[in-house]
């Protein structure tokens, strides 16, 4: 039985983003080839881009899942009283499939990386009946690469799985934000007078409220139900297979409602100077109408401003995540995050002998999205920035 959660959906129109990408790339004359031929000639881009998108493809992979049927004693698909499959309230992605091993190899609780022995020492019986304290030999000795956590979990699974939630964060956020800023800064910047006052007043007024505070408020009012990751209960379901209170969707829409503001000031901006160019004042003079103006003058030219922006702000939505996870506010617990990770490694920091590889997972797998991120953010920009072009000319 497929199960499709509302954050699935964010993945799925990512790629959808990056196949319109490829397709415009293919033109010899659209904007998107030029972008592609700038990237292409910076290798460290390129690097980035690679490393992006592998885990884009781990995002795509752990966004594609499904409930496998309950069996019986004889191995037979187990039927309710009207004849109906029982399936499985835990349903597995691809990647819970292809990482299999280490989502079921667990111990009882912390190792070290690639150790033999339990990070702790036990009570055990000696073959003479003594007992004497040692570490007890592990289950699946020296085949935890990161580790296992307090409960015996692989720490380099529990990594992977964060994958998605950054991905989702970052891009789900990043959807929500466009429209809005797009759609307020224009009318601000073009239309001016009693909307732009109003417009203003709005987006000022968000502004002057911390972020955190925002959320934390809009989280305690519409992200405390819904699916946190785990067992799907039937009452989350809908039409059977769709699960749309989804607390990761909450918490991407709550980000979104409180990052426009800044780029929606600087779209108001670039429209108030792109208003006055003489293609749109030759448009107004033939009598075109506003909303056609907005449309293949206005926007098209802003749109560059809109990409770099949100390009470089994606690492920032990333660590924002993680962040609210390590403040118990953001996703679920039983769902992959890095800010989970680093929430839990918090208390093992604390103890003798200290418990490291859980916080080195998170940040070494938060690194390599943030930092590939940025430096491809970088490489748009340079590529996209008029006044960069006239420099190199």
């Amino acid at each position: 039985m497929p199960i499709v959660l509302s954050t699935d959906i964010i993945v799925y129109l990512l790629f959808l983003c990056i196949l319109a990408f490829i397709l415009k790339a293919r033109k010899t004359d659209d904007k998107a080839r030029e972008v592609w031929m700038s990237v292409k000639k910076n290798r460290l881009a390129m690097l980035s881009l690679v490393i992006l998108s592998l885990y884009a493809l781990i995002a795509l992979g752990d966004s594609i899942r499904w409930q496998d049927p309950l069996l019986d004693e004889d191995n037979k698909v187990l039927l309710d009283s009207n004849g109906n499959t029982v399936y499985n309230p835990t349903a597995l992605s691809v990647v819970d499939r292809v990482f299999s091993s280490m989502r079921t190899n667990t111990e009882k609780t912390f190792s070290a990386p690639f150790a033999k022995t339990q990070y702790v020492k036990e009570s055990l019986e000696t073959a003479d009946g003594k007992l004497i304290r040692d570490y007890p030999q592990l289950k699946y000795p020296g085949t935890h690469m990161l580790g296992t956590d307090k409960v015996g979990g692989d720490v380099l699974f529990s990594s992977i799985k964060g994958i998605r939630t950054g991905v989702v964060i970052g891009t789900g956020t990043t959807l929500i934000v466009i429209p809005f800023a797009i759609l307020f800064g224009v009318l601000a910047g073009y239309f001016g007078g009693i909307i732009d006052d109003a417009i203003q007043y709005i987006y000022t007024t968000l502004a002057s409220i911390p972020d955190i505070l925002l959320i934390v408020a809009l989280m305690l009012i519409l992200g405390q139900s819904g699916y946190q990751g785990g067992i799907i209960k039937e009452e989350d379901t809908y039409l059977g297979f769709l699960v749309i209170n989804d607390r990761l969707f909450w918490l991407c829409v709550i980000m979104g409602i409180t990052s426009w503001t800044g780029l929606c000031r600087l779209i108001r901006g670039e429209t108030l100077k792109v208003r006055e160019l003489e293609y749109v004042q030759a448009a107004k003079a033939f009598a075109v109408s506003k909303p056609l103006i907005l449309l293949r003058h206005i926007v098209p030219n802003i749109m560059h401003l809109a990409l770099i922006t949100l390009v470089l702000q994606f690492s920032g939505l990333v660590l924002a995540e993680a962040i609210l996870s390590y403040l118990g506010i953001g996703v679920g617990g039983e769902m992959g995050s890095w800010g989970n990770m680093i929430n839990n490694a918090r208390l093992e920091l604390a103890r003798e002998p200290v418990v490291w590889w859980s916080l080195l997972g998170a940040f070494v797998f938060m690194l390599l999205l943030v930092l590939p991120a940025n430096i491809l953010g970088d490489a748009v920009r340079d590529a996209l920035d008029p006044k960069l072009k006239e420099g190199k000319k």
